[in-house]
C-alpha cells in the first residue's frame, strides 16, 4: 500500500486517482494515517463484508430443515486431532 501526505494527495489527486485501481492509498497527516482511498470496487466489498459480519442468526428462526443439517453435521476425519486441543 503506498502512503502519501494529505498535501501530496490533495496536489496528486488525478494521479492517485488511477493508481487506486491497483492498491489502497493511505493519506497521512501529521504524520498518522487519517484515512484510505480505495476503489469504488474495494468499497463495495467492504461494504459487502460489514453488511455480512452484522448479521447473526437465531436458532429458534432458523429453518427445521437448516437446524437438522447443522444437528446432523460432522467435521471430516482428517481433522480428528484438532479434538486433542479441546480436551482437558
Amino acid at each position: 500500500m503506498r502512503t502519501f501526505s494529505a498535501t501530496t494527495f490533495t496536489r496528486n489527486f488525478a494521479e492517485i486517482q488511477h493508481q487506486v485501481h491497483r492498491e489502497a492509498v493511505a493519506v497521512m497527516h501529521h504524520s498518522r494515517i487519517t484515512g484510505y482511498f480505495v476503489s469504488p470496487e474495494e468499497y463495495a466489498e467492504f461494504q459487502d463484508l460489514r453488511a455480512k459480519a452484522r448479521k447473526s442468526l437465531i436458532v429458534g428462526q432458523l429453518p427445521e430443515e437448516t437446524v437438522r443439517a447443522l444437528e446432523q453435521a460432522r467435521m471430516d476425519p482428517r481433522h480428528d486431532h484438532l479434538n486433542a486441543l479441546m480436551s482437558d
